[in-house]
């Protein structure tokens, strides 16, 4: 085991503590500063654009997550200095943001790979074959399919997806075989053979493998063989498998691994399955799994996977990062333990900017992908938003926010407060969400004449409204408890509105589809809403 990782608590601790004015003191503005929120075992975060909480602790530790909020399914590819890497974005347009890092802890985003909609975004896989960029990824819709896009520089333009079909697997995961051929694995221990160029298959789907299974005893949430991802090392190729089941018991999702000495096969499962499991419903990190294995920028070993915060299952499935040990027995362990501690920050890398987005935006530019998204968007949609002005024109959209395709943002942390100046044609109604999927959302709108109260995904209230077709509206998510205050006069005054709510409940095991609760904002009606100065802040 590497002493510098065995020893990243212990130094990482005491490192904070001797700082003066503790992590990121001496840093101005937000970026760097450490406040409220912490880790499992009481450590504090630090603090990055918006006061969103960062990995990095600046003192040569990380605290996971690396991605926070929902960056499900993690793909992450080694391309020279640069590491790059995607997540499943579901029915978020444009989707399929790709981020860059040098350093495995600090991330840019550069931009979305996909705008077309061709249904529910699934586990994608990220790779370069040559000098060509590729992302595999699985599309629920109907019918359900496995597409490729490909581009021939990491920043695009992307290709259209090709459709490769494959509608009834999940999870591809592309490998090279020792003799140049070229395979997509799939759900359910099987694989199909792709054309020399990556973008048809070959032949028919074929069964290569009976994944290790657990114990009739624990708590899963079931079977479910997915996520394969291959990686070769040394005279092997190593086959990582999530099996348990994505969300469920907080116990499910696990890590498993088998090797062959050919792509081939046969394949051995590993002795030590599995290899990362949540264990206690107490840890701070529940549903551990889908990892990818990769080397890091000093020749070390790491591994990505998603895993949901402990009571926070409304932020979807976070991006972590574990270190990686091969042992003497070829085979490989996490180090990482729990992940609610400090660990010893990658080293040998450099770091290629602040990590994260600014989700405050005076739509200067409107950032669809990097920023903002659809929620299962029309062919068109996008001609609907403008920015002019520093204001953000939003055209009318449906009735209400189940059927207007709402703009929405990715916030990572458990509190936050969210707010923006609203103003409306005279026949639209428009406002700001906390959204889950068009069956589950709450949130405050208004039309010239009345509030509309949003919960649990139906049309509720409609009081008064004084403000006529002008006002701020302020919406807190503070750990689940959601609070509004409206302003009529610029903000120089706030009234708080009489409706709270608690919404803890939001989440994948309630209502299904692996999303997260997302802030956002829509239009509904006639005309259109225009929006200026949105502000966000984590608390």
């Amino acid at each position: 085991m590497d002493r510098r990782r065995a020893l990243g608590v212990a130094l990482g601790t005491a490192a904070l503590a001797s700082r003066p004015g503790g992590a990121g003191a001496g840093v101005s503005g937000d970026l760097g500063r450490a406040c409220g929120a912490v880790s499992g075992n009481g450590r504090p975060y630090r603090r990055g654009f918006d006061s969103q909480r960062i990995a990095d602790l600046g003192d040569g530790t990380f605290l996971n997550p690396i991605m926070a909020g929902d960056h499900p399914d993690p793909s992450i590819m080694k391309d020279g200095k640069d590491y790059y890497m995607t997540f499943s974005t579901f029915d978020s347009y444009p989707g399929l943001i790709i981020w860059r890092s040098r350093d495995l802890l600090n991330w840019q985003p550069i931009s979305p790979a996909l705008t077309k909609n061709v249904g529910s975004v699934w586990a994608p896989d990220i790779c370069k074959h040559g000098t060509r960029y590729f992302i595999y990824f699985a599309a629920k819709a109907s019918p359900n399919a496995t597409y490729v896009i490909w581009a021939d520089r990491i920043e695009g333009p992307w290709s259209d997806p090709i459709d490769l079909g494959l509608p009834d697997h999940i999870d591809p995961g592309h490998a090279v075989g020792e003799d140049g051929s070229r395979w997509l694995f799939l759900s359910g221990g099987d694989r199909i053979a792709l054309s020399e160029d990556g973008l048809s298959t070959i032949g028919v789907v074929e069964h290569i493998h009976d994944p290790w299974r657990y114990p009739d005893e624990w708590d899963v949430e079931g079977f479910s063989p997915e996520g394969p991802k291959i990686v070769r090392h040394a005279s092997y190729f190593y086959l990582v498998t999530a099996v348990g089941g994505t969300a469920g018991p907080p116990t499910g999702h696990m890590v498993i691994a088998a090797r062959s000495k050919s792509i081939h096969g046969p394949w051995e499962n590993c002795p030590h399955n599995p290899i990362v499991r949540t264990t206690d419903r107490s840890q701070q990190w529940w549903s551990r799994g889908h990892a990818t294995l990769f080397e890091g920028p000093d020749g070390d070993w790491w591994s990505v996977y998603h895993g949901y915060e402990r009571d926070f299952w409304t932020l979807g499935r976070q991006t972590l990062l574990d270190p990686v040990t091969w042992t003497q027995d070829g085979w490989f362990r996490m180090e990482g333990g729990d992940l609610s501690g400090p660990i010893r920050a990658p080293v040998g890398g450099t770091k290629s900017g602040p990590h994260g987005l600014v989700l405050s935006d005076d739509f200067t530019t409107l950032e669809l992908g990097r920023r903002w998204n659809f929620f299962k968007p029309a062919k068109d949609e996008a001609r609907r938003a403008q920015v002019r002005d520093n204001c953000l024109h939003l055209a009318a959209s449906g009735t209400a926010p189940a059927n207007s395709s709402p703009l929405l943002l990715i916030a990572g942390d458990q509190g936050y407060q969210f707010q923006c100046d609203i103003e409306i044609d005279a026949g639209a109604t428009a406002g700001l969400l906390l959204f889950y999927d068009q069956q589950l959302y709450c949130g405050l709108g208004f039309d010239a004449a009345r509030f509309v109260t949003h919960q649990y995904g139906a049309e509720r209230g409609r009081p008064a409204n004084p403000h006529g077709r002008r006002m701020l509206i302020r919406v807190r998510n503070d750990r689940h408890i959601v609070s509004y205050h409206t302003s009529g006069d610029g903000g120089q005054t706030w009234k708080r509105f009489d409706r709270g709510m608690e919404v803890s409940g939001y989440h994948h095991n309630v209502r299904g589809g692996f999303l997260m609760l997302r802030p956002g904002l829509y239009a509904a009606g006639q005309g259109e809403a225009r929006f200026r100065d949105f502000r966000f802040r984590a608390l």
